[in-house]
């Protein structure tokens, strides 16, 4: 689903020489969130995640600090560990911040020589001829992944560490509330045309306008969200 997403093997678990128990559960915590087998507002049970991956519950607890601090789960006094809920102030927030860092990613890939955005323009007409597919299909999981590695190919593009990073935990948060509506058509066609603009943009090196293009385009994905969560509600 996410384009940063490993695949997650009990093998993994076998050979540790590099990474910590810890590390090992989070990541596997952590792509059953994000694959929404954890569902928000579901409590993660301690002692199952540790039978079910052959461990103490010491690297389990270690994980899940991880993954709170993080804001993907929410620890409750005498309940649990629960996949956190977000509300409507903060996915508002979220895509506030996303809206920025997408067009500063945007802006800086268009201030690129054009024979290093080559390859990236490739990435991101095939990504559109998929999204294509999936809207014909009525696909809006398949249409998802794919918005999702278009936009994370512009920011890799922007090559800038702090940004993935920051954008990588952004996007990872408001996944949780994009899980509850990937039934829902929240208007494919119209997002369509917005990536060929941008994809214009940036095949014309106009940063101030891959700026404005992506700044909006996540401003107007907030807005369908919005109106899918009230149709819902």
């Amino acid at each position: 689903m996410l384009p940063w997403l490993t695949e997650s093997s009990s093998d993994r678990f076998n050979d540790v020489r590099d990474t910590s128990l810890s590390k090992l559960v989070r990541d596997d915590m952590l792509g059953l969130i994000l694959k929404g087998v954890l569902i928000p507002g579901q409590r993660i049970n301690e002692p199952d995640v540790a039978a079910r991956l052959g461990v103490s519950r010491v690297p389990v607890r270690e994980a899940l600090r991880e993954l709170e601090s993080s804001g993907l789960v929410v620890a409750r006094k005498h309940s649990g560990v629960f996949v956190r809920q977000l509300t409507a102030p903060e996915i508002r927030d979220l895509y506030q911040m996303r809206a920025l860092l997408d067009g500063f990613a945007g802006k800086q890939a268009a201030q690129r020589p054009a024979t290093d955005n080559t390859a990236l323009l490739c990435v991101l007409d095939d990504s559109i001829n998929a999204m294509n597919d999936a809207a014909i299909q009525h696909d809006v999981q398949r249409y998802y992944g794919e918005n999702l590695r278009f936009h994370w190919a512009i920011v890799e593009a922007a090559g800038n560490q702090t940004l993935t990073e920051t954008y990588r935990g952004i996007v990872q948060k408001l996944h949780l509330s994009r899980l509850q509506n990937l039934a829902h058509d929240t208007g494919m066609q119209a997002s369509i045309t917005e990536h060929i603009d941008i994809v214009s943009a940036l095949r014309q090196g106009d940063p101030k306008r891959c700026y404005q293009l992506l700044s909006e385009h996540v401003d107007d994905a907030h807005n369908r969200l919005t109106k899918t969560m009230l149709v819902l509600t």
